[in-house]
């Protein structure tokens, strides 16, 4: 990630903490943040369609991988034992070479470049690339054959039958994805929903550039821009106007955006900073465009959209891939803990039912993904006539709205297990992440985000029952601005720094930090 800095035009890095730091130092100067902002008709109008959730191309383009692999192996493993077999008996080195002949179509579907999604929703191209790259593996095959002089212990049967259903199925199943991206692009989930910082003439420029190109994903909802004045357009390239800088994040947590693109000059280096400041909150790609900008970099600087060239400030985390291996992740590892943890779980809400009357599991509202309020489920722990679902009151040390059973479950962390169930049923919940704090969480009589800035950043993933903040001693009652400045900071470096294998860490640190560092759970 990069910004150009001052009239030298260097590159800088930049990463989430420094703008927390920087953004923390205006914080005093600021105005009380608005809960809620009112969006323009024109926003409200674009955030009102129903949209579906995005599917990764990527993701799609490994899965077709895999399903080309496995379906040309089952095939000629198949018809080796359906006809084969019993002429001539079973050799192992004929099921080393349907695996290789089936990796090597693979690869050179990849060389043909024909796993891309913009060539799945054609025909004719992805069909005749296909049709030569599996021909191509075929010949290889018998070439190789012959140098090694295993031509005459080949079956000529098995091996045209081989070819002709591999070529039928290969062509049936790209019939199937070509219907079914074509459905998902109606749908909207391959679009990526982008809107433009930016209503002057670069904007335009930028708009049309982003339009005229073939087959491309990108779908441009409209533009932002402070200025009220004549430089500000209220339609770019028949994109209309949709409001202000400020207007970005409430839009954005009420309609899927997947692409920010500032069309800004890179002289207006301050103006760009500042709306950083309020975006970088976002869990969305945010670039530069470079399209009218005449100082240029090495090509390898860029990254593309189509023709654009564009220079990449934040990226969304956690995507494609990484996002699936996180789902697989959160649902097996949490069924297991989920399986493991019912005794417990069973013996936990006697004590609750025994202890005193009312329910055995207690809603909470509280923030999950880009603040969208969740429901998350906890074992009671207070008297059921003084619950505080919004956790409007701090719970303190001796709190008489705390039963006695809740008060062992609350310091051993036992209440949250039935967030489990969120994890494995509900998927708005992940094993590990930042804990989602309840919607009017206060510290003294200022909410969350009010007396940290940047404070929304930490919901740029899925919020987690334990995370990287609580297994460093982060955890319980939030009286000072230490405590909630610290959990931030150990949030963005947990986002900063995901992988599966940090996820597995900290879930084994857990238990070890509920025994040693729960002075602060009440």
């Amino acid at each position: 990630m990069c910004l150009l800095k001052n009239g030298m035009r260097t590159v800088e890095p930049i990463n989430a903490r420094s703008m927390l730091d920087a953004a923390a130092t205006a914080s005093a100067d600021r105005p009380p943040v608005e809960r809620r902002r009112r969006l323009s008709p024109a926003a409200l109008a674009v955030a009102n369609q129903k949209v579906g959730r995005a599917y990764s191309p990527i993701v799609i383009a490994g899965v077709v991988r895999v399903i080309d692999f496995v379906m040309l192996s089952a095939i000629g493993i198949a018809l080796y034992f359906g006809y084969a077999v019993p002429l001539s008996g079973f050799y192992w080195e004929f099921l080393a070479a349907i695996f290789g002949v089936a990796a090597t179509a693979v690869i050179c579907f990849q060389a043909a470049d024909i796993y891309q999604v913009q060539l799945f929703r054609g025909h004719l191209r992805q069909m005749t690339r296909m049709i030569s790259s599996w021909t191509f593996v075929f010949l290889l095959f018998i070439g190789a054959s012959f140098i090694v002089k295993l031509g005459s212990e080949i079956s000529r049967l098995w091996l045209t039958a081989f070819f002709l259903t591999g070529l039928a199925a290969l062509l049936a199943q790209r019939l199937v994805l070509r219907a079914l991206v074509r459905s998902w692009a109606r749908q909207g989930r391959l679009d990526r929903r982008t809107i433009i910082v930016g209503a002057d003439q670069n904007g335009e420029e930028l708009v049309q550039a982003l339009n005229t190109q073939d087959d491309s994903d990108i779908k441009v909802l409209g533009v932002f821009d402070d200025r009220n004045d004549d430089r500000a357009m209220d339609t770019c390239a028949g994109s209309p106007k949709l409001g202000k800088v400020d207007d970005i994040v409430e839009f954005a947590r009420r309609t899927r955006i997947d692409l920010v693109l500032f069309a800004l000059p890179i002289s207006a280096e301050t103006r760009i900073l500042d709306m950083l400041k309020k975006l970088w909150v976002l869990p969305v790609d945010i670039r530069l465009s470079a399209h009218t900008n005449k100082l240029r970099f090495r090509p390898r600087s860029y990254s593309y959209l189509g023709e654009v060239p564009t220079l990449d400030v934040f990226e969304a985390p956690i995507t494609d891939w990484d996002l699936v291996m996180k789902w697989l992740f959160d649902h097996v590892v949490g069924f297991v803990i989920l399986v493991l943890a019912l005794p417990v779980m069973g013996l936990v809400a006697l004590a609750v039912k025994l202890d005193s009357p009312g329910p055995v599991l207690f809603r909470q509202k509280r923030f999950g993904f880009n603040n969208e309020r969740i429901d998350v489920f906890k074992f009671r722990s207070m008297y059921h006539h003084q619950a505080d679902p919004t956790a409007s009151k701090v719970v303190t040390k001796n709190d008489p709205r705390v039963t006695r059973v809740g008060r062992f479950i609350r310091k051993t962390s036992l209440d949250e297990l039935p967030q489990l169930f969120n994890v494995v049923f509900k998927s708005n919940l992940s094993l590990v992440g930042p804990r989602p704090h309840a919607v009017q969480g206060k510290l003294q009589s200022r909410l969350f985000d009010e007396a940290v800035d940047g404070y929304f950043a930490r919901h740029r993933v899925k919020p987690g029952i334990t995370g990287w903040a609580q297994i460093n001693g982060w955890r319980g009652e939030v009286d000072t601005d230490e405590k909630i400045q610290k959990r931030v900071e150990f949030d963005l470096y947990y986002i900063e720094n995901w992988s599966v294998l940090f996820d597995l860490y900290i879930l084994l640190k857990t238990p070890v930090a509920l025994m040693t560092k729960s002075e602060n759970a009440y």
